[in-house]
């Protein structure tokens, strides 16, 4: 059956491989972000199937106003990808950039939020959907660096189980999946500001997930009946695995 599909951060990386997929398979989909260049490349390569929508998460006023101004060919969302959201930097906590944490925290969370709750109302009246929200494994596995991005994940996790709390037996559920090491994406080239070499030197000498991997696997959880929930996904590729803790050693 055809679906209604809305995507944030649809101009690139993750939301961009989903937003392909599913209008790919024949559902209608919202695709949301920023950046209009992207957007208008996709509706012209996916035709009617693609309504490009103009969106900054953090803004809570425009997303309560697009939500309730789309048309009515795509009004009726059947999936929501909260995918929207940023690495910012590096440095620990105690030399962090709070702009940078600032920012994170608004559309990793904030932003997230505002969509959900503009969402959730149609879903419910309607007693079917899915949320499926992008976390990260730093939301449950944290690493030096990542004070406020891990932070702003656990959040998009536990957000997502208490969605499921508060939604039970309505017909929508509510899943987080969770990536670690992916490749292919602006993610690092964003953490580290555009510095493209350092960007890339993450990824040397692995495999890592791919973009086409998060949008199958978000595919497949949209696609499970609705007496189905899968409250979480937690993925890496093969070369990543978890790690020790730190030991931090006198001299001798």
């Amino acid at each position: 059956m055809q679906k209604t599909v809305l995507i944030t951060g649809a101009s690139a990386g993750f939301g961009l491989a989903c937003a392909r997929l599913f209008a790919a398979r024949g559902d209608k989909v919202v695709a949301a972000a920023r950046r209009t260049d992207k957007l208008a490349a996709l509706a012209d390569e996916f035709g009617t199937s693609i309504l490009p929508l103009e969106l900054d998460v953090q803004n809570r006023a425009a997303v309560q106003n697009a939500i309730a101004a789309l048309p009515a060919p795509f009004a009726a969302i059947d999936v929501l990808v909260n995918n929207a959201g940023l690495a910012l930097g590096l440095e620990p906590a105690h030399k962090a950039d709070l702009d940078n944490w600032d920012t994170m925290i608004a559309t990793n969370c904030a932003g997230l939020a505002y969509v959900s709750r503009a969402v959730l109302p149609g879903m419910v009246e309607r007693g079917r959907g899915v949320v499926i929200n992008i976390g990260s494994t730093a939301g449950e596995i944290p690493y030096a660096g990542s004070t406020a991005y891990g932070a702003s994940k656990a959040f998009v996790l536990q957000f997502t189980h208490n969605l499921n709390a508060d939604l039970v037996g309505s017909g929508v559920s509510a899943c987080c999946i969770e990536p670690g090491l992916c490749g292919g994406t602006e993610f690092s080239r964003v953490r580290f500001h555009g510095d493209a070499e350092r960007a890339q030197s993450v990824y040397e000498g692995t495999t890592p997930l791919s973009s086409q991997d998060i949008a199958d696997t978000v595919a497949w959880v949209a696609d499970r009946p609705a007496h189905v929930t899968i409250n979480s996904i937690m993925m890496m590729p093969n070369c990543q695995s978890f790690g020790g803790q730190a030991v931090k050693r006198r001299a001798s």
